[in-house]
């Protein structure tokens, strides 16, 4: 494999998938700022020292690439654009590019729609842009080589651009996973300067231990595949020879080492420190980085020579900028880990959002409810509004929801991830008032999100015509800013045998969930269904979500299993099967799951993902009843965790559980 010379190079990355041609010849000229006015939308009338920000409108551009030039019109609805500035100076950078896996993840997954363009931050972008060039080409022609039509390749330096791209980066500039750099500093008694090098720090699914600011002591324990008692309150230098980084970090854990510097062989790059197996059963309690092998460390240390390390973060430009299907400026997330994946995450949610916006281009009466309401605090967002007079000749509701954070950056968005639900109450002496009518999860660190949740069984709880609605979260939590709309459309569909499609007409309520503990089935027992004489079609739906965490990790990364059981026969199961699988949820991205949240967003759960609405689970069960027998049906519901009633040791978690039979007629 080609690797990147160690020096200073940087790249730009672009994923593009709206208007783009690539045209041999010389490139047009690039205008400055001042003469194309090329900042975003909104841009010039925004504050003094203020720069361009999510939501933006883009102008259009145009680079030379090495096959002629890449030009980009925003606005063309068939694609996004996602940029990627690469650093040699990034240890998680170098990972991304030099990982076979991260390369293969953009190859096989890139959308169709999307069009990458690479360029440099540095003065060696002609050899930075050839490098990577090679290292896709060389993967893409084993695997899918039609994706080269997508990828475009710059020979030109962000800082030499002449357009708004160069300010985006720039304005952006952050710390974190995806971007800053991440360095290791030796210094030593007598030594004129420090040593600088750049470090990807470990994580282990998940490594929560973080390096202090402190200045550490280094020793040298060879490989580092046994326990070391010299390596006591120190960090251990270990080379990656012999066995796994896991073995490593975990024997200097176990030798009460402060943390551990893995240093890669000459000529290898450095590499994603993780887990294998089952290995990540078990946690490990000290930071670990891996680094290229600085001689002179080595040497000193062999010498006898006192040697100390300590570690920052320096900032950097911002090393990934979106651009969707509407030309707007949109940022990339966090990257967990280095992998092109990401990208292709980011890419499907664009795709996602320009589905959606189609959508809601369909013939819809609409009530708006909450429009930009701040939900925060014990009461939430509340609103009483009046509805359509004629509800009755509509047969589907959707909820149109929307979550942003207070400013338009990610980094004002609300930290952790939270249950929202929407509560109905039309009639405060029904005993449906204060009803569930919809669950979201909340993103975590993310301020995009946008859901149209299909409740069309729900349509008879709207039975005044003024109702109110409650959004809410745990209060706790931070602001997050709703809108909320309810849309009322007929579906136009028949039955089989070509009569129109039957209406709700009538919601009974069933179960509830509760503490998942070995209880949690005695409460539910054999329920009678009266059936009302009118029905022609009788529906289960049920919105069920794991939450909590036991020592199964139920139920929130547990697999359980939900039964409806009708008339003692019919078992209708709903099994949470992806729940605590390691991307479960990044396969909901194609369904509005917000990609590249902090946090373990990308883990399947019980039911749930991060950012995304929780679908109701429906079933037809009308061949399972005796309709003309109002008192013979039953019911009964009872929840498993591996084929069996739950029985946690401790702590258990809980199940929110909204359950009804809607009848037709």
């Amino acid at each position: 494999m080609a690797l990147l010379p160690l020096g200073s190079a940087v790249f730009l990355f672009l994923v593009v998938t709206s208007h783009v041609t690539e045209a041999a010849g010389r490139p047009k000229r690039r205008m400055s700022l001042s003469e194309d006015d090329n900042w975003p939308q909104n841009f010039a009338s925004s504050q003094p020292g203020a720069g361009p920000e999510p939501g933006d409108v883009v102008s259009a551009f145009t680079v030379s690439t090495l096959g002629g030039t890449f030009s980009y019109l925003p606005g063309a609805l068939n694609g996004s654009l996602v940029i990627h500035a690469f650093t040699n100076k990034s240890g998680f950078l170098e990972s991304l590019w030099s990982s076979e896996s991260s390369l293969t993840s953009l190859v096989d997954g890139l959308p169709d729609s999307t069009q990458v363009l690479f360029l440099s931050l540095d003065d060696s972008a002609v050899s930075d842009v050839l490098w990577m060039r090679e290292q896709l080409q060389r993967v893409a022609m084993r695997r899918r080589k039609e994706v080269l039509a997508q990828l475009h390749f710059s020979p030109v330096p962000v800082f030499a651009l002449g357009n708004w791209i160069p300010s985006v980066f720039y304005y952006w500039g952050c710390v974190g996973h995806n971007c800053g750099l991440s360095q290791a500093v030796f210094t030593c008694d007598g030594c004129k300067m420090p040593i600088v090098i750049k470090r990807l720090d470990a994580r282990y699914d998940w490594l929560v231990a973080r390096w202090s600011s402190s200045s550490y002591q280094l020793v040298d324990v060879g490989d580092g595949c046994d326990l070391s008692p010299s390596v006591a309150g120190s960090v251990a230098w270990v080379s990656e020879v012999n066995c796994s980084f896991f073995n490593k970090v975990q024997n200097m854990a176990q030798s009460n080492a402060a943390g551990v510097l893995v240093y890669s062989l000459p000529g290898n790059p450095i590499q994603d420190m993780n887990c294998v197996g089952d290995e990540c059963n078990y946690p490990l309690n000290i930071p670990a980085a891996m680094v290229h092998e600085e001689v002179w460390v080595t040497l000193a240390l062999r010498s006898g020579q006192l040697v100390n390390v300590s570690f920052q973060t320096t900032p950097s430009p911002n090393f990934f900028i979106g651009i969707d299907q509407q030309g707007t400026l949109a940022e990339m997330g966090w990257f967990l880990y280095p992998a092109f994946n990401f990208i292709n995450w980011q890419a499907q949610w664009f795709e996602f959002v320009a589905g959606l916006k189609t959508k809601l281009q369909s013939p819809a009466k609409v009530v708006s409810v909450f429009d930009k309401i701040t939900m925060q605090g014990e009461k939430g967002a509340v609103a009483t509004v009046d509805l359509p007079l004629d509800l009755w000749d509509f047969d589907t509701l959707q909820l149109d929801l929307s979550l942003s954070c207070p400013s338009r950056r990610d980094s004002s968005c609300a930290q952790w991830d939270h249950t929202v639900q929407l509560f109905l109450c039309c009639d405060e002496l029904s005993s449906f008032c204060n009803t569930e009518l919809g669950r979201w999860i909340t993103a975590f660190r993310r301020g995009i999100g946008r859901w149209l949740t299909d409740v069309s069984p729900l349509l008879p709880l709207l039975n005044r015509n003024r109702c109110t609605f409650t959004l809410k979260t745990v209060p706790w939590a931070m602001p997050w800013i709703a809108s909320l709309s309810l849309r009322f459309s007929i579906s136009n569909q028949t039955d089989v045998d070509g009569a129109r499609k039957l209406h709700p007409f009538r919601v009974m309520p069933l179960f509830s969930g509760g503490t998942f503990d070995k209880s949690y089935n005695k409460r539910y027992w054999p329920t009678k269904l009266p059936i009302p004489k009118s029905s022609k079609k009788v529906e289960l739906y049920a919105v069920i979500t794991g939450h909590g965490s036991d020592e199964n990790g139920c139920g929130e990364f547990c697999v359980t299993s939900h039964h409806f059981l009708i008339n003692s026969i019919y078992n209708n199961t709903l099994t949470f099967d992806s729940a605590g699988t390691a991307l479960g949820c990044t396969m909901r991205v194609k369904d509005g799951a917000v990609p590249n949240e902090h946090g373990t967003w990308l883990y399947g759960r019980g039911g749930w993902c991060d950012g995304l609405q929780v679908d109701p689970w429906r079933v037809d069960i009308t061949k399972q009843l005796d309709l003309s027998e109002s008192e013979s049906n039953t019911v009964v519901y009872f929840g498993l965790f591996d084929g069996m009633d739950p029985d946690p040791a401790q702590q258990p978690g809980y199940i929110i559980m909204s359950s009804f039979l809607i009848f037709y007629k």
